[in-house]
């Protein structure tokens, strides 16, 4: 099934990164910012990644949370609660794919969460139960979602309920991707903590992009 994704900050990489993988899959993307000006040209550049194929375009953040079926929020976290809180009416009903990590810099290797547990549990906080807030794609950067490589690499989703998280396993499958349930909005801890364990790693071993993989399952095909 094709979605219309708006990409919340979606100016950034890792926003960048999802939209590429997205339109390339055949779902319609829209950038969204602050700037509609910022958009409109990160929107250009997709499209040119992409030689002419998929369908982008960018706007507002509130017009792209208007106009889409699946809201991606891709804000560093030092905007998470203001950005939120500036989209609550228009994110009613709508499912939410918080992929923003609580690094608070310069301790970037070090989990650091708010008081409400994660980012996907302040997110749920601040918009209430009406929106199915669930966090995945923290572990997958943005140098793998920008290339047009395999990706090595495996998605935990938790939050929202089992229909949502299977929504956002299939839209992970869209891009290549293998995910995994990983439960209620309460394990979104673990999620979102992966990547400062993953920073520091990079730092250790002198590389761009680990990741995580899930082994010991052996599902049948």
């Amino acid at each position: 099934m094709a979605y219309t994704i708006g990409i919340i900050g979606g100016t950034g990489r890792e926003g960048s990164g999802l939209g590429y993988r997205w339109a390339r899959a055949g779902h319609k993307i829209i950038i969204g910012s602050r700037s509609e000006a910022k958009a409109l040209a990160a929107a250009e550049e997709l499209k040119e990644r992409l030689h002419g194929e998929g369908d982008v375009s960018g706007t507002t953040n509130d017009k792209a949370v208007m106009a889409c079926d699946i809201a991606v929020l891709t804000v560093p976290f030092s905007a998470h609660r203001l950005t939120l809180e500036g989209l609550k009416e228009e994110l009613q009903g709508k499912i939410l794919i918080d992929v923003v990590v609580p690094l608070m810099p310069p301790k970037v290797t070090r989990v650091q969460m708010p008081e409400e547990g994660s980012a996907a549990q302040q997110a749920q906080a601040i918009l209430g139960e009406d929106v199915k807030v669930v966090a995945a794609f923290q572990t997958i950067s943005f140098e793998h979602l920008l290339s047009d490589e395999e990706i090595e690499c495996d998605v935990l989703v938790a939050g929202g309920n089992k229909a949502a998280r299977e929504v956002v396993i299939g839209l992970s499958e869209d891009i290549g991707l293998k995910a995994w349930d990983a439960g209620v909005i309460q394990n979104a801890v673990v999620v979102e903590g992966l990547t400062s364990i993953l920073i520091g790693l990079n730092i250790k071993h002198k590389v761009p992009s680990s990741g995580i993989r899930i082994t010991g399952i052996h599902e049948e095909t």
